[in-house]
């Protein structure tokens, strides 16, 4: 047809020997794309009959690659038969950008026995006539032999084997048409083509629909109502560690390292810093000394004293931050529980981030679902490009990630609360002088927990530049503070460097051990193709 669409009609004369129910015809319809992408060569069968035209029962399935046809052959017993098989090829023509061509392989190689004999004839529209080109090629795949006669008659091409073909042998012919003897396919023709090919990118399309739709129906925030504005104190009843967390739904390092530092401002420890010089090199520690025995840890919240209990454990009343290496990171998943479920229980949540970790699982099943089941069921094969596979999956993963961490939901509470929050944060880095002077004189190291782990301490610490001047006595450096030599900035920077340590150590934990086309260049070449290349092909056996 002038838009390319092919008609093909295969005439089959077989000789049983034997008993039989009738044959398989596999005819491949999935080839290598360019750049690892697949090429789906879209075929549907029209008509299955014998020599007498009266129809055949088959059943068309697909098999790995190929179509399986399946033909049912009444009374195939010691006798001669004819099976006719019609069907439609929309995409077998090749569209080079000077040239176009038809390569196709007519009989397969993938025949068990030999063939007698193999014809092809091929009818073009009316405006190819007088600028057809042809050349064929015989034997088993890959070879070059060309036991074959071409005749060129206006639009028409006659093909003929000259000698028997072994068994997996075959033939195949190849047509040059000069560019513009058909009608090119359109962009958005192709582009579908492609889509029925490469079924796999509609993984990343479905993820997107699954979990848009989720996060539509259970992870969307409330509007809070409220526009940020300063707050000069942080949430009544909210820790340094639950503010850190609930303005980004993530138990953070800073959010628990802040914990060390609130516990301290509170009087229930002192942190020393200790410096020993060891050769030539400086070597850090510290020492936490408990203040408040067990009994008097009133007030506390579970997180709280999961880190006192953890620290101070079989340790007395002191410890140092490298005694605790290869010791404390079991404590961790339960202190960010701790932190999250109190969230919880103070109502900021309505789906809260380990509920959000579920609907991404189950996200992540409904995604997967049909695509497995197609694939078992042989509905199609979604691995015939691996690249275009493992890019899909890739693409997919993320975009369940990220809508996974948009999953989260928060109650109209927990909206205002992070208004709140945002509004603290605001004032700890614009706050002007004159309202610090009016300020309690312990308002810096009370909040400093609050910024360390908002991530604004630097901002915090330099708004007090010149107007603090005592050292707060729940810590002692290694040279110990003088008068008139305390610096907010250098303090905080100190308190940055004591909680980075510390969660180094904190999450440390010991090593576990362990025992082409035919046709190059827009010309004609005799030796740039062989048997078996080009699309059709395949083979069949008897049953």
């Amino acid at each position: 047809m002038d838009d390319g669409t092919m008609v093909v009609t295969e005439r089959i004369n077989l000789s049983f020997i034997g008993e039989f129910n009738g044959i398989h015809r596999f005819i491949p319809v999935e080839y290598p794309g360019p750049h690892g992408t697949n090429y789906t060569l879209f075929l549907d069968v029209k008509d299955v009959v014998d020599g007498n035209g009266n129809k055949l029962k088959y059943e068309s399935h697909r098999k790995d690659a190929y179509r399986d046809l399946k033909i049912y052959i009444p009374g195939a017993v010691d006798t001669d038969r004819v099976v006719q098989i019609s069907y439609t090829v929309r995409n077998g023509i090749r569209f080079f950008d000077d040239h176009e061509e038809l390569y196709w392989n007519v009989t397969g190689n993938d025949w068990p026995v030999p063939i007698d004999n193999a014809s092809a004839f091929v009818s073009f529209p009316e405006k190819a006539a007088g600028s057809l080109r042809a050349q064929a090629f015989t034997g088993v795949y890959g070879a070059h032999d060309t036991e074959a006669s071409v005749q060129i008659q206006g639009r028409n091409v006659n093909v003929e084997t000259t000698n028997p073909l072994p068994m997996r042998g075959g033939l195949t012919i190849d047509i040059y048409l000069p560019k513009g003897t058909l009608d090119e396919p359109s962009s958005l023709t192709r582009f579908l083509w492609f889509l029925g090919s490469n079924k796999i990118v509609f993984l990343p399309v479905f993820a997107f629909a699954v979990m848009f739709a989720m996060w539509w129906v259970k992870g969307r925030d409330p509007q809070s109502g409220l526009s940020v504005a300063p707050m000069y104190e942080p949430p009544k009843n909210m820790t340094p560690a639950e503010t850190g967390s609930l303005i980004d739904d993530s138990v953070d390092p800073r959010d628990i390292t802040s914990t060390l530092i609130d516990l301290s401002v509170r009087g229930y420890m002192k942190i020393e810093e200790k410096n020993e010089k060891v050769l030539f090199f400086n070597n850090r520690d510290y020492v936490f000394h408990l203040l408040k025995e067990k009994p008097d840890w009133t007030g506390l919240a579970d997180h709280e004293r999961e880190v006192l209990e953890n620290m101070f454990s079989g340790m007395g009343n002191s410890t140092s931050l490298s005694s605790l290496k290869n010791h404390f990171y079991t404590a961790i998943p339960s202190i960010k529980k701790y932190i999250l479920s109190a969230l919880k229980q103070k109502g900021m949540y309505l789906v809260d981030p380990d509920s959000a970790n579920g609907y991404r699982l189950l996200a992540v099943l409904l995604i997967a679902a049909p695509f497995v089941i197609a694939q078992v069921m042989g509905i199609a094969d979604f691995f015939l490009s691996p690249g275009m596979a493992v890019a899909s999956i890739i693409v997919a993963l993320v975009i369940v990630f990220v809508f996974g961490r948009l999953m989260t939901a928060k109650t109209l509470k927990g909206v205002r609360t992070v208004v709140e929050i945002q509004g603290f944060k605001e004032f700890m880095t614009r706050v002007d002088e004159d309202r610090l002077k009016r300020m309690p004189p312990d308002t810096f190291e009370k909040y400093l927990p609050f910024a360390m782990a908002l991530g604004v301490e630097k901002h915090w610490a330099q708004a007090f530049a010149g107007i603090i001047q005592n050292p707060p006595n729940w810590y002692t450096g290694p040279g110990g503070f003088y008068p008139g030599t305390f610096n907010p900035v250098l303090f905080a920077g100190s308190m940055h460097s004591l909680t980075n340590s510390a969660y180094e150590t904190f999450v440390s934990a010991p090593r576990s051990s362990s025992t082409g086309s035919g046709f190059s260049g827009g010309g004609f070449s005799s030796g740039g193709g062989f048997s078996g290349g080009g699309f059709g092909g395949g083979g069949g056996s008897a049953f």
